[in-house]
């Protein structure tokens, strides 16, 4: 069964950094394209970035373009979302999960496997 883990998670101040991690067990993921979704409260779920199953392509939201960078390790079977300078609107429980193929759109129906999710909290 695929099962992915999401862990990284935290409070952080203003303009702090954090890495999220995504990993699987129970099958290699490198077959599969991997999105990172966020969820604040009282907010819809958010797609916030897509890597393809062998890393070359990539796509972000605008809101946390230049900010955050989605990358894999296919030996680690292991996903990462790198957030820079972080703003108190992305405070938000982030999951991952995982897709045939990215799209433009990201659009969680299209989704499986989902995470339990990881607590990022942005405050001073």
């Amino acid at each position: 069964q695929l099962q992915l883990v999401e862990s990284g998670g935290g409070l952080v101040q203003p303009g702090g950094s954090l890495r999220l991690s995504c990993a699987a067990s129970g099958f290699t993921l490198g077959g599969y394209a991997i999105g990172w979704f966020r969820q604040a409260p009282g907010k819809e779920r958010e797609g916030v970035s897509c890597i393809s199953s062998s890393g070359g392509s990539t796509n972000y939201a605008d809101s946390v373009k230049g900010r955050f960078t989605i990358s894999r390790d296919n030996a680690k079977n292991t996903v990462y979302l790198q957030m820079h300078s972080l703003k108190p609107e992305d405070t938000a429980v982030y999951y991952c999960a995982a897709v045939l193929a990215c799209r433009a759109t990201m659009s969680s129906p299209s989704f499986t496997s989902w995470g339990q999710g990881t607590q990022v909290t942005v405050s001073s």
